[in-house]
């Protein structure tokens, strides 16, 4: 008998899902909130027009997505679980929900040009073009939201438990070549129109699934049979069948997801306010504090899943809390404008061997893999309910306070301080043994 070894050639496929994701993601991140603001005399975006929202509504409306995903990621998780076609359980959901996304994806930026310049930041005169944007808007967030689990989903369907770490950080790896692509290339390609880095994001999403399609094929042996004796939720089901110790880690395996991505969410938002305000970073450049993480980050995704696969899962995630974690409590006494480059660079190593990591304790906490889908979506209900607590819970932090941003690198350890105190309660997650004939 052989230990399994990963297929790295599948698993790049895999990744051109999370590719395509990311670079959606990405572009609609950095241009809705500009769409949404552009014509409110308070906000400076010479030559652009848009609906003039303050920056409160502003907020609200960019957390439509983590909210649609909170409650979609979940329940399309279990319901790819249980079903069976030609194509396979999860393609289905993938090739109906990825062409809508795609064309709801490329009307946004259709609907703002068909603003009057005269009339931009007017919004009691866009009824047109408001409604139009807004319908383009949820039926992007409902796709995406739709088809993320199951595209996340494919690689513990067709990994074998023992190189789920390694094959999510080529995944991760994936996903941030196509947020790097997009961040380079927008700049560029708005400059040729509005709606260029839209139709360029939509054609990456159609090769990525295309790609998918064609060479990814699911295992039949992974589904549950439809005619399955069931009663109750499917995602209830999958919990019900692990022991009380597997419950009882699973609950804290995600009590610590949430703190951290509560804590991640503080530095992540308010970085570039903290650069501006109290370093003097100019705001051009400001941004680029948290590109340094996501540069190292990137570069070592592939090496966290294999030092998990050496040391271990729990381990892992908890050291790169503690390196985080102390890096940004250590520049909160510093607050020099030098070191907060090697502190973020280094920090963005240590939040790879937590992030990486994360998603395959969550799934090989489950009985079986016909739960793959189920546990990837509670892997979303902690991960979410954070992107929709953090923003608020950590601006006010701030504002109570003083605005004094030096506070997020309290917070953020803070938070982390209580994922590891989650994480020395978790039993379970780690790669299973496996083996495969010679």
């Amino acid at each position: 008998m052989d230990k399994p070894k990963l297929n790295y050639g599948k698993t790049f496929l895999i990744g051109f899902g999370f590719f395509g994701i990311s670079v959606m993601w990405t572009l609609y991140n950095a241009y809705v909130p500009i769409f949404l603001q552009a014509g409110n005399p308070d906000f400076k975006a010479v030559g652009e027009v848009g609906f003039g929202l303050k920056p409160g509504l502003t907020g609200f409306i960019m957390t439509l997505d983590n909210i649609a995903a909170f409650f979609l990621l979940p329940l399309i998780g279990v319901w790819s679980d249980r079903v069976w076609t030609r194509f396979g359980r999860r393609m289905p959901f993938i090739l109906v929900l990825a062409p809508i996304s795609i064309v709801a994806f490329i009307l946004i930026p259709a609907a703002v040009g068909m603003i009057p310049v005269e009339l931009s930041g007017q919004m009691g005169e866009l009824g047109g073009p408001l409604a139009l944007f807004m319908i383009a808007i949820g039926v992007f967030l409902l796709a995406m939201a739709g088809f993320r689990t199951p595209v996340i989903a494919l690689m513990p369907d067709l990994t074998p438990s023992a190189l789920r770490s390694q094959a999510n950080g080529i995944i991760n790896m994936m996903g941030g070549i196509g947020t790097l692509i997009a961040t380079l290339g927008s700049s560029l390609l708005y400059k040729m129109g509005r709606i260029t880095p839209f139709i360029f994001g939509g054609v990456l999403m159609a090769a990525a699934v295309l790609m998918l399609f064609i060479f990814v094929k699911e295992r039949r042996e992974s589904s549950v049979a439809a005619d399955e004796e069931t009663e109750g939720l499917g995602a209830l089901r999958g919990i019900k069948r692990v022991s009380p110790e597997a419950r009882r880690s699973l609950w804290f395996l995600m009590g610590a997801i949430f703190c951290w991505f509560v804590g991640y969410n503080a530095t992540e938002t308010f970085l570039t306010s903290y650069g501006v305000s109290v370093l003097g970073i100019s705001t051009g450049q400001a941004p680029l504090l948290m590109g340094v993480a996501s540069l190292t980050f990137l570069a070592f995704a592939v090496p966290a899943g294999y030092i998990a696969a050496r040391f271990g899962r729990r381990k892992t995630i908890i050291t790169g809390l503690i390196v985080f974690g102390v890096l940004l409590l250590l520049n909160f006494f510093l607050r020099n404008a030098t070191l907060i480059w090697p502190i973020m660079g280094i920090g963005g190593l240590g939040w790879a061997l937590v992030n990486i990591n994360s998603l395959p304790m969550v799934v090989d906490t489950a009985a079986s893999d016909a739960d793959v889908g189920t546990y990837t979506g509670l892997y979303y209900i902690a991960s979410q309910l954070a992107a929709i607590v953090g923003p608020i819970l950590n601006g006010h932090i701030v504002e109570w306070f003083g605005n004094d941003y030096n506070l997020i690198f309290v917070v953020t350890p803070l938070f982390f301080l209580f994922a590891i105190l989650c994480m020395l309660q978790v039993t379970k997650g780690e790669a299973k043994t496996e083996t495969v004939a010679s």
